[in-house]
């Protein structure tokens, strides 16, 4: 009897391979070949579940945005109130543990990409605009005044506050007490 095989987990697989890749060593170092073989198959199987790097790439992506919506859900509860749920969304995004560091270089690297491949970049802003979009409608709820820039300022501060700790320019602590002091201005 053949082997029932879950493509979707199997395209997973690879795509983590890539996260792996692009966290430890940057994407520069991701080609098709280096993918497999930390994904443990062939290059041609690679190659059957994304036909191009751009779509290996825009997948993994895909599954790193789903890897931060995840970790913003577990801090989120339908019930609090927009500044608490702002402060929480926004504290998910900082690179204050291993697994936020994690995200938060990966992230940064397919941002490095898009520099040079606008195509990646036009079509991996979608989900940072989904989570202005989000954090603008619980300005709009709290009734602060131009939410979208607000939003936008906010977002844009944690990004540089998430850089400023990989960099080692400060610490995931002194981080948070700016991203808080900002959230105090706001609110």
């Amino acid at each position: 009897m053949p082997k029932r095989v879950d493509h979707d987990e199997r395209k997973r697989h690879i795509a983590g391979a890539l996260l792996r890749i692009a966290e430890e060593r940057g994407l520069q170092h991701a080609s098709m070949r280096e993918v497999a073989t930390a994904a443990g198959v062939s290059v041609r199987l690679v190659q059957y579940y994304f036909h191009t790097k751009d779509e290996l790439l825009l997948a993994s992506l895909g599954y790193l945005a789903e890897q931060l919506a995840d970790r913003m859900k577990a801090r989120l509860a339908a019930t609090m109130e927009p500044r608490e749920f702002v402060t929480e969304l926004l504290l998910a995004v900082l690179p204050t543990d291993p697994e936020s560091v994690r995200i938060t270089r990966t992230f940064a690297a397919f941002y490095s990409l898009g520099l040079a491949e606008p195509h990646l970049s036009e079509q991996g802003m979608n989900y940072p605009n989904g989570l202005e979009r989000l954090v603008a409608s619980q300005l709009r709820t709290a009734g602060i005044a131009e939410p979208e820039l607000a939003a936008a300022g906010l977002l844009a501060l944690t990004n540089g506050l998430g850089s400023s700790v990989l960099s080692g320019q400060r610490d995931a602590g002194s981080a948070t007490a700016v991203l808080r002091h900002h959230l105090d201005l706001v609110f």
